[in-house]
């Protein structure tokens, strides 16, 4: 992991199997579906819902007092070392971004999630773990990590942005609408002059990231380099926070802001250009 750009950000599972007992360190595991922890928890873990991260419309909460609630009901102060994981590295690497964007400083994902974890034969338990609450307080929110739906239209056709769409190829084109088949008057499609690199694309077969060589490739093959501002959008903003912490951390891409409004905003203003 030493050559991405930022390679402390990352923590693999000699690292964990070594500071499970860290008073230090808090283990939190994000589940995505009610499946998610049938196979059992990473011993000492917390567990926070996707769910409790979004409005009721689907967007991410930003609110200061509920980063505050959910890092405090966890133990969670402004030293802790929070590690991340999910059934792979995907999941983390947005919650990076979330806490990034309250300033939290001390942040890791483990390479390849549970997936690795699990296939490795290491401990799990089917007990998840719970702390003393702690008085949390959330910095406000770094705007620089962000970018809003008029940018986005402002750089659309722009030669020094990519508007990079980082969902499936079935949402791009059209045939879904936030993961599901559009209905009744739901405008599906893609922004005009978006790139699309599915952010899956980023990762082994163990759920462990690509090389930092193979990131690179990826990317710059499409033209999407170092010298450009990145504008990543996806359906919710998870994927594509997820994404701005590849291009940003292991890539060390100097200029890229998530687009967390994303699909769930844009395919509702009345006024935007749509493609499919």
């Amino acid at each position: 992991m030493t050559n991405y750009a930022y390679p402390e950000v990352l923590i693999d599972t000699q690292w964990l199997a070594k500071h499970l007992n860290d008073s230090k360190v808090r283990i939190v595991e994000i589940e995505t579906s009610p499946q998610s922890d049938n196979n059992g928890h990473i011993p000492g873990a917390v567990l926070w819902n996707i769910n409790d991260l979004l409005l009721p419309n689907l967007q991410i909460n930003l609110e200061v007092n509920a980063i505050e609630k959910i890092l405090s009901q966890s133990g969670i102060t402004n030293e802790t070392t929070v590690v991340f994981y999910g059934s792979d590295s995907t999941i983390g690497g947005f919650i990076f971004w979330l806490l990034k964007l309250f300033g939290h400083e001390h942040i890791r994902v483990l390479n390849g999630g549970c997936q690795k974890w699990m296939s490795e034969g290491r401990p799990v338990t089917t007990e998840l773990s719970s702390f003393t609450p702690t008085e949390y307080r959330a910095k406000p929110i770094d705007q620089n990590l962000r970018v809003l739906h008029g940018e986005v239209q402002l750089s659309i056709g722009r030669p020094d942005t990519v508007i990079l769409d980082v969902r499936t190829i079935q949402e791009y084109q059209g045939e879904h609408f936030l993961m599901k088949p559009p209905e009744a008057s739901e405008r599906a499609g893609h922004i005009p002059s978006s790139i699309h690199i599915e952010h899956i694309l980023t990762l082994n077969e163990d759920g462990t990231f690509k090389s930092f060589d193979e990131l690179q490739m990826l990317y710059g093959s499409h033209g999407i380099t170092s010298d450009r501002e990145v504008f990543p959008y996806c359906a919710f903003g998870g994927r594509s926070g997820y994404i701005w912490f590849v291009l940003k951390y292991l890539l060390g891409y100097p200029k890229v802001r998530n687009y967390d409004g994303s699909w769930n905003e844009w395919s509702r203003l009345p006024n935007v250009p749509i493609e499919k």
